[in-house]
């Protein structure tokens, strides 16, 4: 069933609800769970989380009411959504390229996001294995030393074999869903592993709180000092909140599109900024009680969520099964969000090769998993090829490390830019105002963040990350 307003002809989601948790599920995943907490820990706590949910507000939630309202009144892909808006306004169509940027963005990004996938089906299966053996007696790996625990992920990265394979897994699991259309199949991974998702996290949340160190947690988390406020720190918040509501890779226009014309979407663009960013907040609250509470250190970056974590479930009751329940909460954010982001390209291809839809998420899935295969080896039997290391920006990296600095750092911030000055300052205003379902205020207020504090800001994101050495 179609949403009121909704275009025959064309797939939509059944109702606003739907909408609302896919939306969530595309925005909350890896970035929320993994890079948050890292990020957070990397930069002194408090400072960063203020300074971050204030770029939640003035940076990240008008982007995405920006790219839902282009895919909203387009009612295509993303490029075909944007050149609609451009020739109705009078402007070049050229401009579809700010979304073709996005497209090819989230096209890279689940080709080595399965990768990572893959990484959380394999902690599953070890907690699972450790469960069988020590039960639910005492805390996960019981008898192991730490380092031994903190080596897994290194083990799992010299295998390549199993890199590989996992990898497959994990894009196959997103690919089903894909190929069964919008609400035949993204809806039904939306609709039932998002309150799964959320269910998890709360209740593995209250476990942390009660079990764990929950006032050092809020006090190195909203303990606010202003000398910690530095500027790298406040492009690190910049970075996450950008990052964190999966700007740049069209995935918002792309789900937009879907959308009927009865549903405010400034309204339901508010509510999945709160609720990516509370989720941001919960993995801190979740995560940090558990670390404090076994002696280790919070800044432990990227390993924070596959090293750090799983060394610290040693010391918790029950603890392999908190592993087992943590890591398909992970596994169900990860996957939402890989469903969104391989839906962008299929629709595109879909759309531009007149193809059905098995037929484009297949294509599509086939040259991610070419992709993927490369980041996966990049570890082990591929780790002396540098594919792109005769530039200095991606000088050492191996081919995950390369495809994650040129959509991070490049691709998504040049698209986001590109989007808010295409919305700010070429598309036409009568257009506009009539989309977002703001009053006069608040549009004048969305106008000013887009045309001038969201470019600047973006721009500063992809000036720092193309030449890291000014800070």
């Amino acid at each position: 069933m179609a949403a009121t307003g909704a275009s025959s002809g064309k797939d939509h989601w059944s109702s606003r609800t739907a909408f609302i948790l896919a939306a969530i599920g595309s925005a909350v995943g890896l970035g929320n769970l993994w890079r948050f907490p890292s990020e957070a820990g990397a930069n002194g706590g408090g400072a960063f989380v203020l300074f971050y949910i204030f770029c939640v507000v003035l940076i990240g939630l008008p982007v995405l009411l920006s790219e839902t309202l282009i895919g909203r009144h387009g009612q295509a892909d993303a490029p075909e959504s944007v050149r609609r808006i451009a020739r109705e306004s009078g402007a070049a169509t050229q401009w579809s390229i700010l979304a073709g940027l996005g497209v090819f963005a989230a096209f890279l990004v689940v080709s080595f996001y399965c990768v990572v996938g893959g990484w959380v089906l394999y902690y599953i299966g070890v907690f699972c294995n450790d469960l069988v053996q020590t039960g639910l007696s005492g805390g996960a790996f019981q008898g192991r030393d730490p380092a031994e625990i903190e080596a897994l992920l290194p083990g799992l990265f010299g295998n390549g074999g199993l890199m590989v394979g996992l990898n497959v897994v994990f894009l196959l699991i997103t690919l089903i869903f894909v190929a069964r259309g919008i609400s035949g199949g993204i809806e039904v991974a939306a609709t039932w592993l998002m309150p799964a998702f959320f269910v998890l996290l709360v209740a593995i949340t209250l476990y942390s709180v009660f079990g764990g160190a929950f006032q050092q947690t809020m006090n190195y988390l909203f303990t606010f000092e202003p000398e910690k406020l530095t500027g790298e720190v406040m492009l690190a918040a910049v970075g996450q909140a950008f990052f964190s509501l999966s700007l740049g890779v069209a995935g918002m226009i792309t789900y937009g599109s879907y959308v009927g014309r009865d549903v405010n979407i400034a309204a339901t663009s508010g509510i999945v900024a709160l609720a990516d960013t509370t989720v941001a907040l919960l993995a801190g609250i979740c995560f940090f009680p558990i670390i404090f509470a076994a002696g280790l250190s919070p800044d432990a970056g990227p390993g924070l969520m596959f090293q750090t974590l799983p060394h610290a479930f040693q010391s918790m009751p029950a603890g392999s099964l908190v592993g087992i329940l943590f890591f398909f909460m992970v596994g169900f954010a990860a996957l939402t969000s890989s469903v969104a982001l391989l839906e962008v390209p299929t629709a595109w291809l879909s759309r531009a090769l007149k193809l059905r839809r098995g037929v484009a998420v297949g294509v599509v899935a086939t040259g991610a998993l070419v992709l993927g295969t490369l980041s996966a080896l990049s570890f082990n039997l591929l780790s002396a090829w540098h594919p792109l290391g005769f530039f200095p920006l991606f000088e050492g990296q191996g081919m995950f490390d390369v495809l994650d600095t040129f959509t991070s750092k490049l691709l998504m911030p040049m698209g986001a830019i590109l989007t808010s000055v295409f919305l700010g300052w070429v598309a036409e205003r009568r257009l506009v105002n009539s989309e977002t379902g703001l009053s006069p205020a608040m549009q004048r207020l969305w106008l000013f963040l887009i045309r001038w504090v969201c470019p600047l800001a973006l721009l500063a994101i992809l000036i720092v990350g193309i030449f890291p050495s000014i800070l």
